[in-house]
């Protein structure tokens, strides 16, 4: 190809440049390349994945979960650090997985920006790789997309997609929950992918430096915390009545996902500390406790659903898997309107 075809290329002149696609996969393969195991019947640049299952799997059951990142993508921008943001996607995605006892199979991803940002594709494609390595499944494809006009400057947003599996007899329900069941919490890194168009906000409008300002988003901008191998092994070796992915609604409106009607939860607040990032977004928002509760994890990203005669073999085996928890609460027969009881 010419140069003069190249620099008059009409597809570049509208805005989309194929050669920063092909660029990036380029840069992309060995990372994509090293999450795949024998499962996967296909490389990288095919026009799907394809992925065998485990002939060991008696009765198996698909389970397939979809989700972003947010406006966290708006936060690691503005402070220039992309580097957590893929764990971000993947983790949203298999830690919702893993609460039906599902173990992640393979996931996808979709990035869409204004103008491709090649170096800034492949950091986050990276990222995504690592997290689907350290979640120990394989990242099977994805998909990216230049569309000038549709996101303004320089922006960019992420979808992720993921399929896992669990035999029909082990999948995790919530009506094995009773009263007096105890809740484990697992902490979380900070505020993981939710909240951030109120942290943002309020980041905004404080009046620290930027030096400041700096400091406490990379705070905020760790990335979420990967549960899978955990809880699998947790899993293969506990009774575990329910889990709960503590994402958007905080608190609040995830807990009672994981029982059933006839249930409540009491949540003795003091159990665990609110580690510092929440502090500060809690002073500086002016935010109540309750709308805490409800909009940020407030240091638990996970919660275990137990019976309590097993709540100190698996506190230790969390200790163990190098993860703190905290026991936070109990299980209650449902005497008023309210589903989560903070104390």
């Amino acid at each position: 190809m010419t140069k003069e075809i190249i620099e008059n290329d009409p597809y570049k002149l509208a805005g989309v440049d194929i050669d920063a696609g092909n660029n990036l996969i380029d840069k992309i393969k060995k990372s994509v390349a090293a999450s795949h195991n024998q499962n996967v019947l296909n490389n990288i640049g095919g026009f799907a994945g394809m992925y065998e299952l485990d002939k060991e799997i008696d009765n198996p059951v698909l389970v397939a979960c979809t989700d972003g990142v947010g406006t966290k993508v708006s936060l690691a921008q503005e402070f220039n650090d992309l580097s957590g943001i893929g764990q971000d996607l993947v983790a949203m995605c298999v830690n919702d997985l893993i609460v039906c006892g599902a173990k992640p199979l393979f996931f996808l991803d979709y990035y869409a920006s204004s103008k491709l940002n090649v170096n800034e594709a492949t950091t986050v494609v990276k990222s995504i790789a690592d997290a689907c390595i350290k979640s120990d499944c394989a990242l099977l494809g994805g998909e990216t997309a230049e569309m000038p006009g549709h996101y303004i400057d320089n922006n960019f947003d992420l979808a992720g997609f993921s399929v896992g599996c669990v035999s029909k007899d082990k999948i995790i329900k919530n009506d094995n929950v009773m009263c007096d069941n105890v809740l484990i919490g697992i902490e979380s890194s900070g505020p993981h992918s939710n909240g951030f168009s109120l942290i943002r906000k309020i980041i905004k409008e404080s009046k620290l430096t930027e030096d400041e300002k700096n400091k406490i988003a990379k705070k905020c901008l760790q990335p979420t915390l990967l549960y899978p191998k955990l809880i699998m092994e947790l899993i293969s070796n506990c009774k575990i009545n329910a889990l709960s992915h503590i994402t958007g609604g905080g608190l609040t409106e995830n807990l009672p996902r994981s029982i059933t009607n006839d249930l409540c939860l009491e949540i003795d607040t003091s159990s665990w500390e609110m580690p510092d990032i929440f502090k500060w977004l809690k002073e500086n928002g002016n935010i109540s406790d309750s709308d805490m509760y409800r909009i940020f994890n407030c240091g638990i990203g996970m919660v275990l659903f137990v019976d309590k005669d097993d709540v100190l073999d698996i506190s230790k085996r969390i200790k163990e898997l190098e993860m703190n928890s905290f026991v936070i609460g109990t299980v209650k027969n449902k005497k008023e309107k309210s589903s989560v009881i903070f104390v």
